[in-house]
């Protein structure tokens, strides 16, 4: 996949420019850079992951792309407390799918953001995991999960083909 890719994923998802937004699980931030693009420079991001080395590749990308764009870069573990402020949205691309018990990570998530806040989940839609992927969901999987941990609504937001696992979905939860 590429930027374009990534955008189109999100692109549903995002209601409006602006706003504090979190991607959880970032890595290089191929996701936190669409997420860039489509809430504008004068939003706020929380990149966190727990490779120092991925933050760094993303600061990095950052200076180069959006140059102007308020980005805090976390080290941190996003299944533990994290020190956030009340977020509009959060992003989980592809980082959700090492855990196999997802409640609890999904009630801490869900407590980061505002009333109306949205979650934006990016996964392979599928429920068998292999070595790299241990434990996808497809998103019907997602839905029944997003309900359990509180959510009001999940709606399907985008699908991409993927030549590893299939396809990805992304969906949007309230």
């Amino acid at each position: 996949m590429n930027h374009a890719d990534h955008v189109r994923l999100l692109k549903s998802g995002i209601l409006a420019q602006g706003g504090v937004w979190a991607d959880l699980g970032s890595g290089g931030g191929a996701f936190t850079l669409a997420l860039a693009e489509l809430i504008g420079p004068t939003s706020e991001i929380y990149s966190v992951d727990q490779d120092a080395g991925a933050l760094a590749e993303q600061q990095r990308a950052f200076q180069r792309l959006f140059p102007q764009m308020r980005v805090t870069y976390l080290k941190a573990d996003f299944t533990k407390h994290l020190k956030l402020p009340e977020l509009d949205g959060i992003v989980m691309a592809n980082s959700l799918h090492f855990h196999r018990h997802k409640q609890g990570i999904l009630q801490q998530v869900k407590r980061y953001l505002k009333p109306g806040g949205r979650l934006l989940m990016v996964e392979y839609n599928t429920d068998k995991g292999n070595v790299w992927v241990p434990h996808p969901m497809s998103f019907r999987t997602w839905q029944r999960e997003a309900q359990q941990a509180g959510f009001a609504y999940t709606e399907l937001i985008a699908t991409r083909p993927s030549s590893f696992l299939g396809e990805f979905f992304a969906a949007a939860s309230y």
